[in-house]
């Protein structure tokens, strides 16, 4: 396999230094490294493979050199303008904030669910939302087999997801002291509004898991609907997610679909309670499934419990697993 010339962008923050640590896991073939971050992270070091790595400041130079291959989470407005530059030097970048997700140019891309999208990139692959992305990994194979009529989620999101600062709110909140992120405490709270709210009422959480939902499926009508909550969890994104199909739905042949499904563990023995819980899933990198029961509201519908680490599966695993994509294209 061709070795990459390869830079991480945003290479301080949580998700960043989860890149490095899942690169080293994955053993991507690498042959020159960079770890690029903003001016005030310029300068520290950090430790790839065994060596150590001066932090670079990213800009509009950063891309002279030769790089194949980005991987950026360094917010919407640096991928705006960096990722761009990056790509005018021939590199692919796969750029972990919500910048270019809605853009039709830019693939969308789940690599268990439509690693075929990587084909028609422009030199930017986007990498979904980490609530989105667990999802498609369990709704894919589902859709496939019963054509997915409509979705219902209702998540409950670690404070991870809202970076540093967010997993910080949790922690001092624990301690009695006032919030800094979150408009209202976190700990020992649950908080229904992630991200912005939107003029129709929903947050742009929300409507980022109906949008990227409809684009990784390529049903661009299919009905969706979700509810977002923030709970003191500080690691891994819990989701109920009810779904109803055009087709009928055995639940053991569901389960067993599921069961064969590429990252997905089916976690369902009631009985012993047994279903997927938050902490387990914490380093992990699979899409842990469970409580899969049918909707007796309607003629063929399920519902589900799906949980996964956020910043693993949920933004840096998902981010590599297309790099390497992107590798085997190139060999």
């Amino acid at each position: 396999m061709r070795k990459v010339n390869l830079a991480v962008v945003g290479a301080t923050g949580m998700v960043g230094r989860t890149f490095l640590k899942v690169l080293e896991e994955r053993n991507l073939p690498i042959d020159n490294f960079y770890v690029m971050a903003s001016a005030r992270s310029a300068g520290s070091k950090l430790t790839f493979m065994g060596k150590e790595y001066t932090v670079e400041e990213l800009t509009e130079h950063s891309f002279d050199k030769p790089i194949d291959i980005a991987l950026f989470s360094a917010g919407g407005s640096t991928s705006a303008k960096f990722a761009p530059i990056a790509a005018e030097h021939g590199c692919i970048v796969v750029d972990n904030s919500a910048q270019w997700r809605q853009d039709p140019k830019v693939p969308l891309v789940v690599p268990e669910v439509n690693p075929e999208d990587i084909k028609w990139n422009s030199g930017i692959i986007a990498n979904p939302n980490c609530s989105t992305i667990q999802a498609m990994v369990v709704l894919k194979p589902l859709d496939d087999k019963y054509k997915i009529k409509r979705v219902v989620y209702s998540t409950y999101q670690a404070v991870s997801g809202a970076g540093v600062s967010g997993w910080k709110d949790l922690e001092n909140g624990l301690k009695g002291e006032a919030p800094k992120k979150f408009p209202h405490p976190i700990a020992n709270n649950c908080l229904p509004h992630i991200d912005v709210f939107m003029d129709n009422g929903y947050t742009k959480e929300e409507m980022k898991m109906i949008w990227e939902t409809r684009k990784i499926l390529h049903h661009p009508d299919m009905r969706v609907t979700a509810t977002t909550v923030r709970v003191p969890v500080f690691n891994s994104h819990s989701e109920s997610i009810n779904v109803e199909f055009e087709n009928p739905v055995d639940i053991n042949e569901v389960k067993e679909l599921l069961s064969k499904a590429p990252g997905v563990v089916v976690k369902d023995n009631p009985a012993n309670n047994e279903y997927p819980l938050a902490i387990e899933a914490a380093g992990k990198d699979e899409v842990f499934v469970g409580r899969i029961r049918r909707d007796e509201s309607v003629e063929n519908g399920i519902n589900i419990w799906v949980v996964a680490d956020n910043i693993r599966k949920g933004a840096a695993t998902n981010a590599v697993q297309i790099a390497e994509l992107i590798v085997n294209s190139l060999n």
